[in-house]
């Protein structure tokens, strides 16, 4: 029997990303880990309306979303816990800036440009809906049809309700193939 636990968001893990922009003519870099896709060239990221990189994203409507594996995350981790607006940021990371303008971790094994279409405000929050301008993958982690391999990736999740980060675990089967002999 299920029990009625409130009009809670149960839709976790979600992957861990970084979000990057320009403030002041530095990079800003903020652990996030409320992002969704909303079509195949669209991405949404919500963030924390105080947030400091917010004002940076809403004066150049760009943003990168870097996503975060194991080797990054005690940095991706401490940029979560120190505010912009008490601390520079900039020199955390190193970064190359993305054709439109939006700093791009070096580290990270996969980042994506974005450029922002729309931004969608709930009580606390901006929720700044993305077209994907440009997606850079490190290369060892693209297959022979230059995909990205998410096996070898192992990106980050984040769990909301124990603020808990877990690792990827095993490929159970093939899409649409589970059933068939």
């Amino acid at each position: 029997m299920k029990k009625n636990v409130g009009a809670k968001l149960a839709l976790y893990p979600m992957p861990l990303v970084v979000v990057g922009a320009m403030v002041d003519g530095k990079p800003n870099w903020t652990l996030v880990g409320h992002l969704g896709i909303i079509g195949h060239d669209r991405v949404m990221v919500s963030m924390a309306t105080p947030h400091w990189s917010n004002r940076g994203i809403r004066e150049s409507g760009v943003l990168s979303i870097n996503i975060v594996d194991e080797a990054m995350l005690s940095k991706a981790d401490y940029v979560g816990c120190v505010s912009g607006n008490n601390m520079d940021k900039s020199e955390v990371f190193a970064y190359q800036i993305g054709e439109n303008g939006a700093p791009i971790l070096d580290e990270a094994p996969v980042s994506m440009a974005c450029l922002v279409d729309d931004t969608y405000k709930t009580p606390g929050f901006e929720s700044f809906i993305c077209k994907i301008a440009a997606t850079y993958v490190q290369e060892d982690l693209l297959n022979e049809e230059e995909k990205i391999d998410y096996r070898n990736l192992k990106p980050v999740l984040f769990e909301m309700p124990t603020y808990e980060y877990l690792g990827t675990g095993n490929v159970l089967g093939k899409c649409t193939k589970l059933n068939k002999a």
